[in-house]
């Protein structure tokens, strides 16, 4: 038996002896070096549509697809550098031009604490009220608060306004908190063992609250100064109108005592010594003060803009990079669902800084956005939703659990099923690509298959086969194919059958290797 030659090959300074018939982006795996792929998957041939998986041969100086691409004794790869990682952010932007969906709902970037509101609805939907307010208090700290004082910007990001009347969003929400706070054990969320730092937060209103609350879960000790007998803030004005019953809005106070935060009420920190010594004590100091005459916060000895305390409008620091400010210390005015934002925000920024990270804040989620649907796409959307009219209830009741999940279900789940494991998305946002790069006129949106098992966007579609191939090699009789040429090349099942004929037996493999998302379960 004639021993295997194996061939040597160098990928990012680093050298490989593999079989001559392993592609550069096996010896690349084997290295522990981790090429980005769409439409290659173990067992399938290469296609070589996404092209985002190129390396460069540093000895010719051409880029090639790593999932096709055979080594070569010698052969000198750039896998990590600047110049291939431009290449692979051109290919994405390119597939980003021709892709039609939303990796997020419109709702999300109308909310400005951006809460996973088709989660929530979802969650509702199939009963689960528990899961649904941990989905909530992720991004919200007082919902049961911010359910009775919101103005409600989710609900006029709502698409389903284009149609007839927007999501009940902001009332669903509070039907979740206040089920839970009646519950006699209302959901407290898993804090991080103790990091030993320690942080002053000045003012309990709805940013310092929150602020604390999400500082506590990051493991870190949180001292609350407020300088009236009671923790609140401004929103002891909406109890004061009636909007807010003064006991919702205590029992969301235990709900951040219950994290382990230290309140120190009726402590006022009035003067640039309280400041100093709260810097000389703590880690980190937090000016959640609520709105401030400029003269007052410079005789704090904290730095000023026009509207408040000065910060770097990304990360919430001020020139000390131990002193943060958020909420309408910052803003003068603000909603309180702005100031929650601010308060969760500035938690992050935080704990980048405490743990000796670079301070960069919350950062922006990639999307694709579709932007708004002409007349003609709503239809596929609201085929897909409950066809039954807004409903709210009465001032301060609860829904009935039915009705609760029957509004629900009027949502128009606009967000893409596959965000969070969709490889575009990730690769996207790990790229850094612009969506709109090479925007052009966009495709009309469609939906096939809707009313069956597997629905399929052609939006979302980049041509990658994979479903072609392996409802090919699983001997499905019909299976799924290619029809058209060029740019009007579509998926199709033969002979008009449906999507859950051609795919048969292996819609689930099918739907579990589509990188897009373009494949997906119905709800």
């Amino acid at each position: 038996m004639v021993a295997t030659t194996m061939v040597k090959i160098t990928i990012d300074g680093r050298i490989a002896e593999v079989a001559p018939a392993t592609t550069v982006l096996h010896a690349a795996e084997g290295l522990g070096i981790s090429i980005p792929t769409l439409c290659h998957l173990e067992g399938c041939s290469p296609t070589t549509s996404c092209q985002i998986c190129l390396v460069k041969n540093a000895l010719t100086g051409q880029f090639v697809p790593s999932c096709a691409t055979k080594v070569t004794d010698g052969m000198i790869v750039e896998s990590e550098t600047e110049e291939v990682h431009e290449m692979r952010r051109t290919a994405l932007e390119l597939l980003l031009s021709d892709h039609l969906g939303d990796c997020l709902a419109p709702c999300f970037f109308a909310c400005p604490a951006h809460m996973d509101i088709p989660l929530m609805l979802q969650q509702i939907g199939d009963r689960h009220l528990q899961d649904a307010v941990a989905t909530i208090k992720r991004d919200i700290a007082m919902p049961a608060t911010l359910g009775r004082v919101c103005p409600k910007p989710c609900e006029k990001g709502c698409r389903r306004n284009a149609s007839d009347e927007p999501v009940t969003v902001c009332e669903l929400k509070r039907h979740v908190a206040d089920v839970d706070l009646a519950s006699g054990d209302p959901y407290v969320p898993t804090c991080l063992p103790d990091t030993g730092k320690r942080i002053a937060i000045v003012g309990a209103g709805p940013t310092g609250l929150a602020a604390a609350f999400y500082l506590r879960q990051q493991g870190h000790a949180c001292d609350l100064f407020e300088r009236q007998p009671e923790a609140g803030g401004r929103l002891h004005d909406e109890c004061a109108s009636g909007t807010l019953p003064i006991d919702v809005l205590r029992g969301e106070v235990r709900q951040v005592e219950k994290v382990g935060v230290n309140f120190h009420l009726a402590t006022p920190i009035a003067d640039r010594h309280a400041w100093d010594r709260l810097l000389d004590e703590f880690d980190v100091v937090v000016a959640c003060c609520g709105a401030s005459d400029v003269a007052q916060l410079q005789s704090w000895g904290l730095p000023v803009d026009k509207r408040g305390v000065a910060i770097n409008k990304e990360t919430y620091q001020t020139d000390n990079p131990r002193l943060f400010a958020a909420g309408n210390a910052i803003r003068g005015k603000g909603l309180v669902v702005r100031s929650i934002a601010d308060g969760k925000e500035a938690a992050i920024a935080i704990g980048q800084y405490l743990v000796g990270e670079v301070v960069r804040g919350p950062g922006k989620p990639f999307s694709s956005r579709i932007g708004k649907l002409t007349a003609e796409e709503m239809p596929p959307y609201l085929a897909g939703a409950l066809n039954v009219p807004r409903q709210e209830p009465v001032k301060n009741a609860l829904f009935v659990l039915d009705n609760a999940v029957e509004q629900s279900e009027r949502c128009l789940a606009c967000g893409c099923q596959g965000h969070g494991t969709c490889r575009l998305e990730a690769y996207s946002q790990q790229y850094d690509a612009d969506s709109s790069r090479y925007a052009g006129e966009r495709r009309p949106y469609e939906v096939v298959n809707r009313g069956g098992h597997v629905l399929f966007e052609p939006g979302k579609c980049i041509k990658c086969e994979l479903c072609v191939q392996i409802a090919e090699r699983a001997g499905e009789p019909l299976g799924i194919t290619f029809v058209g040429r060029g740019f009007d090349v579509r998926l199709q099942v033969p002979f008009g059958h449906t999507i859950d004929e051609g795919l048969g037996n292996v819609a689930r493999q099918c739907v579990e290797a589509c990188p897009t998302a373009a494949l997906y379960f119905a709800r």
